[in-house]
């Protein structure tokens, strides 16, 4: 049987860690908050806080271990637990058979719409992406030292049960912003949780990036998910006079188009490969809600 561990059990770690659950494999994963201990009871995880520091608790539970989830990313120090706590972190470990690294498309940065694979350069923009380039490092050191394969899994926009346009149509918040030539490639939490139980299983190392089959302009999903509902779309709005934070305008600040060929070619097959599959299937089992 497999032993997993999830560093950061939130919205992608959840899924991930409810999903291999349901395989009938062990699953420990950590909340900031005990306050979430149900949710991840009720998804089959066994619950464990963390808050920056490696507890004896996690450390004793981590001797079992056979595969790492790591879905926490870096704050303005970096990585929470590599370099600074590596050590304790592999000596803890003596089973550790793969590491899977959930990262982000955003230490691309800006490719002017081109296509971007695995093989194109990382010139991220912000400093959270910057900050995510030298995690990745931290984390290929980490394995290369302990010797095991680790899956860097790149993702696009994440959504899913809970946070999708359905949501923000339903709560009033949905805007469609118009920037010309402006496109993003998004990922349905479901195939994060299937791409990390796929290479895992092959135990398969590398840089992966999971993301959909269609780079889309925003304001096409907020309006497919508008007509789906029967509702009229919010109105568009010009990308130069919107009230976005600076976190969302460094979002638009980046054009490119993620190629998702190399994990198709690693045998992975997407469960929604585009925004208007994925929002149809919601719709029509509920899930769209976050209800489970």
């Amino acid at each position: 049987m497999t032993d997993w561990f999830v560093f950061g059990a939130g919205f992608s770690g959840l899924e991930a860690g409810r999903q291999i659950a349901a395989t009938g494999a062990k699953v420990a994963g950590t909340t900031r908050t005990e306050a979430k201990f149900d949710r991840l009871q009720t998804a089959g995880i066994e619950p464990f806080l963390f808050s920056g520091r490696l507890a004896a608790s996690i450390a004793g539970r981590l001797s079992s271990v056979t595969q790492l989830l790591i879905s926490i990313g870096p704050d303005d120090g970096g990585d929470p637990l590599v370099p600074s706590q590596g050590p304790i972190l592999a000596v803890s470990m003596p089973n550790l058979k793969w590491i899977a690294y959930l990262s982000t498309v955003g230490v691309y940065g800006d490719h002017d719409g081109a296509w971007v694979d695995e093989t194109s350069d990382c010139k991220p923009v912000s400093a959270r992406s910057v900050e995510r380039l030298k995690a990745e490092a931290a984390w290929s050191a980490f394995a290369e030292a302990k010797k095991v394969p680790l899956a860097i899994l790149r993702l696009s926009g994440i959504y899913g049960p809970g946070r999708n346009a359905f949501c923000n149509l339903a709560d009033g918040t949905a805007k469609r912003i118009i920037k010309p030539g402006q496109v993003f490639n998004r990922i349905h939490v479901e195939d994060i949780a299937g791409a990390v139980q796929h290479l895992a299983s092959h135990v398969v190392g590398g840089l992966f990036n999971v993301s959909d089959d269609e780079p889309a302009p925003p304001q096409d999903v907020v309006t497919f998910a508008a007509n789906r509902m029967g509702v009229p779309p919010p109105p568009e709005i010009d990308y130069d006079s919107a009230n976005l934070s600076p976190m969302g305008r460094s979002f638009y600040g980046e054009v490119k188009r993620v190629s998702n060929a190399k994990v198709k070619a690693a045998g992975y097959q997407f469960r929604h490969p585009d925004y208007r599959s994925a929002f149809e299937a919601m719709w029509q089992d509920g899930t769209w809600r976050g209800a489970r």
